[in-house]
């Protein structure tokens, strides 16, 4: 975030999924942390539980079209079974918040963890991989001036 952009002026919306809850809340708790670091109140920090992946695009479809937002971090983390179920959870969740993104025009920040185990998940939220959460944040907070500049 450039000096011209305070953080006390943006609001961001996060949706997160409950499936998976030990993961997803280390996820949001590491976005919400680095927001606040830099500036952003906690208030202007929306945050929407859904029940699992899936429900990711459509809810932050809603938060977008409501224009409140000048980003939407979507957290979520989806970890491979036995079944091919996990192929379609993951291409329905990346390919859902690409089309948010494109249509309503506004940062829509992939933070969903899809793993192999529970293990390489946990190596990204502050193990080896660092912390997907605060890099979410990292993400959303560059779209936002990278979107102000190029309007």
């Amino acid at each position: 975030m450039t000096s011209t952009t305070k953080g006390s002026e943006l609001s961001l919306a996060i949706v997160v999924s409950l499936f998976n809850e030990d993961i997803t809340t280390a996820l949001l708790e590491g976005a919400v942390a680095r927001l606040t670091e830099f500036g952003v109140p906690e208030g202007n920090i929306k945050v929407v539980d859904v029940p699992g992946a899936v429900e990711i695009p459509l809810t932050a479809k809603l938060l977008a079209k409501s224009k409140k937002y000048q980003a939407v971090i979507c957290l979520g983390s989806v970890v491979r079974g036995e079944t091919s179920h996990y192929d379609y959870v993951c291409s329905q969740v990346s390919d859902g918040c690409q089309q948010v993104m494109l249509e309503q025009e506004l940062p829509i920040i992939f933070g969903v963890l899809t793993t192999e185990n529970e293990e390489q998940a946990w190596d990204r939220l502050g193990g080896k991989h660092g912390h997907k959460g605060r890099e979410a944040a990292d993400v959303a907070l560059h779209m936002i001036e990278v979107m102000r500049e190029l309007r």
